[in-house]
């Protein structure tokens, strides 16, 4: 595993070793505000060995971009001022920190009364809900997430990362199922994805990092493709790095499965390096023996799992970082056991000890 303990330069970030924090939801921060526990909820994860932090997703200044008021914003003085704590105490423990910019589409809860919106006013469900944005809406959504790029470069953050993935607003646009557009944003599903991304390039300059995380299962659909094959994987992604991403982030619940069995072994980590050549974050189950289940409670603990397909990949050049969910809340120093050669005495994942550290 040593090689994984070698820096990597991303733009003008250098990040001390290949492993990552994985984004998760945890609506810690009342009225959108993140306080001193939040800071110290990421400080431990770096000083537990993690080069990057990527952050739960958080809210860009829209109206409709995510409930519940627990989820942090990226705007106001007030949740500024909390970023900036959270960004100094990473970089205190020698950790980088992405923020991860939300908006949740048609998935966004109702309940407060502020409708969803989305490319076709559907979920990913196919259920009819909120309104499908039109062109002054395109311009208002990407104006946020600019807005939120710019804001996170302002308090700290050395890198953002645009949430693309399991059904939420951008991944609505590049999924076939939630984008019934017959506009220009219909016949090219990744048009408005790419112009959100070269939005947020013009707000932060040529050299900040850009990451954007993509699926093909979404939360209610595990077996949702954007991609059936290569080719159309590399037909999503490559308007995607042309507009200035710099690292993609596909989502998988388990990291070692193939995405094209028909085509090789390779992962979807593997397949968006060989097809885009830009670095790439792998993610999903490390270290655990279940996958990743929204939703689903596990009563009893989840085992640890060998790692011994991590060093394969790696030198198998399929991903250049490694993101860790699951195992971080139950051991926030689960990176340096590795690096120790102490993994033995980790213990899996409880979710009543895990939820008790989240605090």
């Amino acid at each position: 595993m040593a090689q994984l303990f070698d820096p990597l330069r991303i733009k003008n970030l250098t990040l001390p070793n290949r492993f990552a924090m994985a984004p998760m939801t945890r609506r810690a921060s009342p009225g959108g505000v993140p306080g001193p526990d939040v800071a110290a909820y990421y400080a431990r994860r770096a000083a537990g060995g993690v080069g990057l932090i990527i952050t739960e997703g958080v809210r860009i200044p829209h109206p409709a971009a995510g409930f519940p008021s627990e989820i942090p914003a990226l705007d106001g003085a007030d949740s500024l001022s909390g970023w900036q704590a959270v960004t100094a105490a990473v970089h205190a423990e020698g950790s980088a920190i992405a923020a991860q910019l939300w908006h949740q589409g048609g998935e966004r809860d109702e309940s407060d009364g502020v409708s969803a919106v989305s490319p076709s006013g559907i979920t990913s469900t196919g259920e009819r809900k909120g309104t499908a944005l039109d062109a002054a809406g395109l311009d208002e959504v990407r104006a946020a997430f600019a807005t939120a790029a710019r804001n996170a470069k302002a308090v700290g953050f050395d890198a953002v990362e645009l949430h693309g993935a399991h059904g939420y607003l951008l991944d609505e646009f590049l999924w076939d199922k939630t984008n019934l557009r017959n506009d220009a944003y219909g016949a090219d599903r990744t048009r408005f994805p790419a112009e959100v991304v070269a939005a947020v390039r013009a707000a932060v300059g040529p050299d900040y990092p850009i990451i954007f995380r993509f699926s093909q299962w979404k939360a209610n659909a595990y077996d949702a493709r954007l991609a059936d094959t290569a080719t159309e994987l590399e037909l999503v992604l490559g308007p995607l790095v042309d507009a200035g991403v710099d690292v993609l982030h596909p989502s998988t619940r388990r990291h070692y499965v193939p995405a094209f069995p028909e085509e090789s072994q390779l992962s979807l980590a593997g397949w968006t390096k060989k097809v885009t050549g830009v670095p790439v974050i792998g993610v999903g189950s490390v270290g655990l023996a279940t996958e990743f289940s929204p939703g689903v409670k596990h009563d009893g603990r989840i085992p640890p799992a060998p790692v011994d397909r991590l060093s394969e990949q790696f030198e198998a050049g399929e991903f250049d970082i490694i993101a860790i969910g699951r195992a971080l809340l139950a051991d926030p120093g689960w990176v340096n056991r590795l690096r120790d050669n102490t993994l033995g005495d980790f213990a899996g994942y409880d979710a009543e000890t895990a939820l008790a550290r989240l605090a």
